[in-house]
């Protein structure tokens, strides 16, 4: 039995990277998992069930609320329930590093699209559902940069910033629905797409001498606080951000 038998959990952008290293993990303690990204998710999926897991997948673009409220249909059509929500799914490792008056305005609202709104249609969409059940756990990924500033990386950081407060304010609106709404905030990852590009890898560098500790941060190091946030371990825990990033922000 893990922590999260029983439990139904959508990971958005769950086809690779993170989110499929998500994925996995919650099966693992037992979750059934919807994945969904803009690839197709059968990769992350056929490792689940090769584990003797649950899983489905759709492809969904997150910022169309008609392909999302048509995945969380099928998810609980499927599963019977939701009881977690993680809103993975971002734009961060094909974004270039540049100065403000280098981002252009087409790619700023691009960021807020994906980052912010995608996270708002699925959260739209999953909220009734728990509302029937009386609970439910939605934890929306943020980053420890809302809380140090990072040059060059503006739109990204101003999305994860309205994150955390989008996050406060259904921890308030929805708490009395038995609906916890928590942030998982990472350090620096290396995930597979920041491998891909050399930029960001010189940039983690800079990242691993301001931590007490100081290495890599790789994706397996936030499963166990995400894991927490969706178990029942966390139940009195809401509005809340939780930074996993070797003790570069102290918060």
């Amino acid at each position: 039995m893990g922590k999260l038998t029983g439990r139904s959990v959508i990971v958005t952008g769950g086809a690779q990277g993170i989110g499929a290293i998500f994925a996995v993990a919650l099966a693992k303690q037992g979750a059934r998992v919807s994945v969904c990204d803009l690839k197709a998710p059968e990769q992350t999926v056929s490792q689940i069930r090769a584990l003797g897991g649950e899983a489905i997948g759709t492809v969904c673009d997150v910022t169309d609320g008609k392909a999302v409220a048509r995945m969380v249909a099928e998810t609980e059509k499927s599963f019977g329930s939701i009881e977690g929500l993680v809103n993975n799914a971002a734009l961060f490792a094909g974004l270039p590093k540049r100065a403000i008056e280098d981002i252009s305005s087409e790619e700023f609202d691009r960021v807020m699209s994906i980052n912010v709104r995608g996270g708002f249609e699925c959260i739209k969409a999953v909220v009734p559902i728990m509302r029937r059940q009386g609970y439910g756990k939605i934890v929306n990924l943020a980053s420890g940069t809302v809380f140090k500033g990072q040059v060059h990386m503006l739109s990204y950081v101003t999305s994860k910033g309205a994150v955390v407060a989008m996050t406060k304010c259904l921890a308030r609106e929805l708490g009395s629905a038995g609906i916890r709404a928590n942030c998982l905030a990472p350090g620096f990852t290396m995930s597979e797409g920041v491998k891909d590009q050399p930029e960001w890898v010189e940039a983690g560098k800079a990242t691993i001498a301001s931590r007490c500790l100081r290495r890599e941060q790789t994706p397996d190091d936030l499963t166990g606080a995400l894991e927490y946030l969706l178990s029942a371990d966390s139940d009195f825990m809401t509005g809340q951000t939780m930074i996993v990033d070797g003790g570069s922000v102290m918060h």
